[in-house]
């Protein structure tokens, strides 16, 4: 008799019954072994990138087939708001989905459509070829997809936060991402994300989103930033990235080690 499988709990599934909000560390490097090493950490989020690395489809698949050994929710990123490349994230088994660079109603509109079959959306049957619905071991996946996936739209310019509210108004939006860092850009001070006119986007699109009854997310780096965006209301927050804990932390070591005149062999 075929094996029947279930599907972990999405992250609108967590976020709704979460009681404080979710913290989550990028995985960039495209390793399964720094992919695991961060899922077990304790961390509630591990976010894999497939929008600024050198990710593939087959090292996406192999990180979230590591990081389903432990009990955190893992959320994927794709590259572009494109449904063939939704399809293909979607069937390789990225439930929990990051659409980038969605500045209006319309392009809100062809992500939900995307990642939905018909006669809702678009996205392509090959639920029997796909660890998406685990090879059909996940019964009535057909059915019942929408509620094995999640969908999150990343506000990341000047422009998304103009027409945020219609964004929010879109049916399947289930929650909203904010990017610190390009919004900077987009609103002529890039590199500048504690920029106060931008802090000040930040602010204001968490508080229209909290009125407008959608989860939302940041992503803070600085502490200080992360802090005071959970005090906005933010829902979930991304703190760190594992090259970026690896940068710091090897030059701190270089710093501690290299060029310090108080060192001697016996302090080695």
């Amino acid at each position: 008799m075929p094996i029947r499988l279930n599907l972990p709990p999405t992250l609108h599934d967590r976020l709704a019954t979460a009681t404080r909000p979710l913290f989550g560390t990028w995985v960039v490097s495209g390793s399964p072994v720094v992919a695991e090493i961060i899922a077990g950490s304790g961390i509630d989020l591990v976010f894999v990138d497939g929008e600024h690395s050198a990710n593939t489809l087959e090292s996406i698949q192999t990180q979230l087939q590591v990081i389903a050994a432990y009990p955190v929710t893992p959320v994927v990123r794709v590259p572009v708001n494109d449904a063939v490349v939704i399809k293909q994230f979607l069937d390789l088994g990225a439930q929990n989905l990051i659409v980038p660079m969605v500045d209006t109603a319309e392009q809100a509109e062809a992500a939900v459509r995307a990642s939905r079959y018909p006669p809702r959306g678009i996205r392509g049957v090959g639920s029997a070829l796909a660890r998406g619905a685990r090879w059909n071991r996940v019964e009535e996946y057909l059915q019942h997809a929408d509620q094995h996936i999640s969908l999150t739209l990343q506000i990341e310019s000047a422009t998304a936060v103009e027409h945020a509210a219609e964004i929010f108004g879109v049916d399947g939006v289930e929650a909203v991402f904010i990017g610190p860092s390009d919004l900077a850009a987009s609103m002529g001070v890039i590199g500048q994300q504690d920029h106060a006119d931008v802090v000040a986007a930040v602010t204001a699109t968490i508080a229209l989103a909290k009125t407008a009854g959608v989860k939302v997310g940041v992503n803070a780096f600085a502490p200080a930033a992360a802090a005071h965006y959970v005090a906005a209301g933010a829902d979930f927050v991304f703190v760190g990235a594992d090259v970026a804990l690896l940068a710091r932390a090897s030059e701190a070591l270089a710093d501690r080690f290299i060029d310090t005149p108080s060192l001697d062999r016996a302090s080695y």
